[in-house]
């Protein structure tokens, strides 16, 4: 009864190959979805700020009231969540002048000392064990480190350093390959190795959505914002829909038949 009750109370989704799929897509969206409203459709990086942070924290209120996963609810707070990110660092970077190696900098230090709180005060970084309220806000600030992090690592090496966006995909699914080999193989810890991989696939998603997006010769496929943000979205919303229905089957499965006591 114990390990069901800790199944259905836990607060963010199994780690499958879906999880990823969605994860990198919504990281894309992150980069692209900021884009669209800052430029495209002419609000700034202020507004777009403000607008994007007050919607995120509405829904994030909801994920945090609920008392168990429910997946649309989830994934709309990674998708608003992520754009936060970007905007974070692309505030730091365009309107106050940061260089993407000081941003890079800070937002890894403060990924280190959420890890370092969050691991004194609960024994455990494990994703699967989200069970409180204490629990579900170091996940979600460790989160948010990593998104803004991963916008300013992927602009660091892919425009900065001149790498470009193709390569720099490439070499964040590289290392993401190897982290996934060594865990299987070389039994690499667990925690370990999903928080790694948590990591590159911001800087991935990113490199990703520019790689869509920017013009030709700034090393891109040129295709509109828009309709990368249409298409990736509605192709998550499918795989949420099918996640809201297994869910739904899992936990009534749970209440016809529960484990004996």
């Amino acid at each position: 009864m114990e390990t069901q009750a800790r199944q259905m109370l836990n607060k963010v989704p199994l780690v499958t190959l879906i999880f990823w799929i969605i994860k990198i897509m919504a990281t894309t969206v992150g980069e692209t979805g900021a884009d669209f409203l800052n430029e495209t459709m002419g609000l700034g990086l202020v507004n777009t700020s403000y607008v994007v942070g007050g919607l995120c924290l509405i829904v994030l209120i909801f994920q945090l009231r609920s008392n168990r996963y429910i997946p649309g609810i989830y994934w709309l707070v990674v998708v608003l969540i992520s754009v936060v990110g970007t905007l974070i660092s692309d505030n730091l970077v365009d309107n106050l002048g940061v260089s993407l190696e000081t941003t890079s900098l800070i937002f890894g230090i403060a990924l280190i000392v959420v890890f370092v709180l969050w691991y004194v005060s609960e024994k455990t970084l494990d994703v699967n064990t989200i069970l409180t309220t204490k629990r579900e806000l170091f996940y979600w600030a460790a989160i948010l480190c990593t998104f803004a992090l991963g916008t300013s690592a992927g602009d660091l090496l892919a425009e900065q350093l001149n790498f470009g966006y193709a390569l720099s995909a490439v070499m964040f699914i590289s290392v993401i390959m190897i982290v996934f080999v060594a865990h299987r193989m070389a039994h690499l810890h667990g925690v370990f190795a999903f928080w790694t991989a948590y990591i590159l696939t911001r800087p991935l998603g990113a490199s990703l959505g520019d790689l869509l997006t920017q013009a030709p010769k700034d090393g891109g496929f040129g295709i509109s914002t828009t309709v990368v943000n249409i298409v990736f979205l509605l192709i998550m919303i499918s795989l949420v829909v099918y996640l809201t229905g297994h869910e739904n089957r899992r936990l009534k499965q749970i209440e016809v038949n529960p484990s004996p006591v």
